[in-house]
């Protein structure tokens, strides 16, 4: 079942022609979009491309310009301080108190919002983060990953139906990454829904669903494979010698959309499959060079996205 085939009382986020300006410039343009209950909605796009903008409007957090909808059964105009208080928050800068406790703050949280036991329930969230033995350490000692669990215990201690999270991996090591999103998957099959913005494809591909904002306008969304699929690029996987030359002789060749560097590669993708057919036609006849017909990845899919976006703030 796809976001569109979504049953009413299955739908968290439904909102239709939302657009936003500051200043004088539309950050957001006519923006329609629907997000199941207990799905992890990724979000992702160029920076400054209205995604952080985008997820405040879909959950009451800012008032759009244009357009309506709903978020958790309220309506986003109306009903704003109702969504609210159902919505947990986390931003890529770490936000608690760094002179207070893992306890302390959780703690402090727990009573913020009217939890009857703060104390239990804070021993609870340490234990289920694993920061158990951790509680007394001051949060700004921690490190990176730690901190992160902690921001998110803090997040999710009131039982929101509603997180978002802007970018909140950044900076953050592999396998603290990896501990966080088994984290966010566990909380999802609880029925909490989530509202994610990341730049790291790895974890693009760990959401159940994503969209592709660029300055503004929805340009891609559904599955990643739906993404993947919906995009019509051929990429071929080249290997061999002077794939810095070929690359710089192919880009902006009729039919080439994307030519990028994967490694050891040249990954190299059109969406007119008969002119980069007879474009690549010369450069595949040469020497030295492998030309391997492969699927796109959705990081092709996102560069080629990028590279036709134009950027309403120049």
């Amino acid at each position: 079942m796809t976001a569109g085939q979504a049953s009413a009382e299955n739908v968290a986020i439904d909102v239709h022609g939302l657009s936003k300006s500051f200043g004088g410039r539309e950050v957001v343009h006519d923006l329609s979009m629907q997000v199941k209950r207990g799905t992890i909605y990724g979000f992702l796009g160029p920076n400054g491309s209205g995604k952080t903008t985008t997820i405040r409007m879909l959950c009451g957090l800012l008032t759009p310009d244009r357009g309506e909808g709903s978020c958790l059964g309220y309506d986003i105009r109306r009903d704003a301080d109702r969504i609210k208080r159902q919505v947990g928050y986390m931003t890529q800068r770490f936000s608690l108190y760094q002179d207070l406790s893992v306890r302390e703050n959780l703690e402090f949280v727990a009573r913020l919002y009217g939890v009857r036991d703060a104390r239990g329930t804070a021993r609870e969230m340490i234990r289920r983060l694993g920061l158990t033995g951790r509680e007394g350490q001051l949060a700004g000692e921690l490190s990176g990953g730690w901190k992160q669990r902690l921001a998110l215990g803090a997040c999710t201690l009131p039982n929101p139906q509603l997180l978002l999270l802007d970018e909140p991996t950044a900076g953050v090591d592999p396998k603290a990454r990896r501990d966080f999103w088994n984290e966010i998957h566990a909380l999802a099959a609880d029925g909490l829904t989530v509202l994610v913005s990341t730049h790291y494809m790895d974890e693009a591909e760990r959401c159940h669903e994503i969209a592709y904002i660029a300055y503004g306008h929805l340009l891609a969304h559904g599955t990643v494979d739906e993404v993947i699929a919906k995009s019509a690029l051929t990429t071929y996987t080249v290997t061999g010698d002077g794939l810095n030359t070929l690359a710089a002789e192919l880009t902006g060749k009729p039919g080439i959309d994307m030519v990028a560097p994967f490694g050891t590669s040249l990954h190299v993708s059109g969406r007119d499959v008969a002119a980069l057919e007879a474009t690549i036609a010369p450069w595949r006849e040469r020497g030295g060079l492998r030309w391997q017909h492969s699927a796109p990845s959705l990081e092709d899919v996102f560069i080629e996205l990028m590279s036709r976006s134009k950027d309403n703030f120049q």
